[in-house]
């Protein structure tokens, strides 16, 4: 969970008087989280944010889902999802559980036309390739590779990229992201244990106040269907805000590894959790130091979780033939480990560049159909040599 940030004019008090030069009052929202019961947010607009004009066909973005039941090991060619010009258009569902969505998206164009909202879920840009400014009604967040965008549910939010080559993995989850309870005090403070610190979180800057009337179109996403809504006002007219409900960026180039004697489990990787899944990065570090280590993980069976495995970049010891952008699949309860010869290869290295991001689901994850259209069909006979 982020920290208490504010930006621009806002009054002394809550639920107070607080006029425009003119007079007029400014708009007060409260953005909410269960109820009013979590997180929030106090924002100040120049016009009331309820002002529907019109709402457009809604249309479904529903996954299709090709294989309900896998348990079976598989490895996706993340870069063969074919850039589109549009946002929206360009995001990929390719594995799905009722806990979370994960997608891949190669977006050429900025959204210059229309704004976005999910309102169903949270969600986790991770930013591959690209940079740009994220915009919202909070400020302005710039991104660039290796960024962790964590956009809360019910956001609106835009995206402007500086150039047309990018490249995105997304998790979009229907409950929140927060930190590992294990990595925070009472206080809601990061510990000095934890592998990130408040300082490595970039909040939003360069409050940008639109006092405009027209026409604002806000896609809306909300039960895998896009909503359009026509706005008389724009949806960033904000003069100003408090509270901890806001959009942040946490670069996986920040992450701070630990390392040991021996070869550390997965946890310790660790950079965010929600209902049932958690969040990793594996980034360069230091291999184990205990004079017999092997660097190499050692086989394994989780049998409580599926293991996505995303590649950013860099060398993977344990793995051969490995690609930017490649996703790997280890389903519950069935074995993986190291391919032939890398555990040999792995003895006596001192470290590893390897940059990857890893969701673990504790339950099943279904397989688009577009996931298929990717997929290396062979991948689960890579360890037989």
């Amino acid at each position: 969970m982020p920290h208490y940030h504010k930006l621009g004019n806002i009054p002394s008090k809550r639920h107070i008087q607080f006029r425009k030069p003119n007079g007029d009052l400014y708009a007060e929202q409260l953005v909410s989280t269960e109820g009013f019961s979590d997180l929030y947010s106090l924002t100040y607009h120049c016009y009331p944010p309820t002002l529907v004009q019109s709402i457009d066909r809604p249309f479904s973005v529903e996954p299709k889902v090709a294989i309900e039941k896998n348990l079976q090991h598989r490895s996706f060619f993340g870069f063969n999802i074919q850039p589109k010009d549009d946002y929206l258009e360009s995001r990929v569902p390719v594995l799905v559980n009722n806990d979370l969505h994960i997608s891949l998206a190669a977006p050429k164009k900025s959204m210059n036309d229309y704004f976005f909202k999910n309102s169903g879920a949270h969600e986790m840009i991770f930013v591959h390739k690209g940079n740009g400014i994220l915009k919202s009604m909070y400020g302005n967040l710039e991104f660039k590779y290796g960024d962790h965008l964590i956009i809360p549910r019910g956001i609106i939010y835009n995206l402007e990229f500086n150039n047309e080559d990018n490249r995105l993995f997304i998790v979009e989850s229907f409950t929140p992201f927060r930190f590992p309870k294990r990595y925070v005090n009472r206080a809601g403070q990061l510990l000095e244990n934890a592998p990130f610190y408040e300082r490595d979180i970039r909040k939003p800057e360069n409050l940008e106040t639109h006092d405009e009337k027209g026409d604002f179109l806000v896609k809306i996403k909300r039960d895998n269907m896009i909503f359009p809504y026509h706005y008389a006002s724009h949806p960033f007219d904000v003069i100003g805000w408090d509270g901890f409900h806001y959009p942040y960026a946490l670069s996986i180039h920040e992450f701070e590894p630990i390392t040991g004697r021996v070869h550390q489990p997965p946890p310790v990787h660790q950079t965010f959790e929600a209902n049932n899944f958690v969040t990793c990065a594996f980034v360069p570090r230091l291999y184990d130091y205990h004079p017999q280590s092997i660097p190499a993980p050692y086989n394994h069976s989780n049998v409580d979780s599926d293991e996505v495995l995303y590649y950013v970049d860099g060398d993977f010891m344990s793995r051969k033939h490995v690609e930017k952008g490649m996703i790997t699949l280890h389903p519950i309860g069935i074995p993986h480990g190291p391919h032939p010869g890398t555990v040999e290869k792995s003895i006596g290295q001192k470290e590893t560049k390897e940059l990857a991001v890893m969701v673990d689901t504790f339950f099943p994850l279904k397989i688009t159909e577009d996931a298929l259209k990717i997929e290396d069909k062979s991948y689960f006979k890579s360890w037989v040599e």
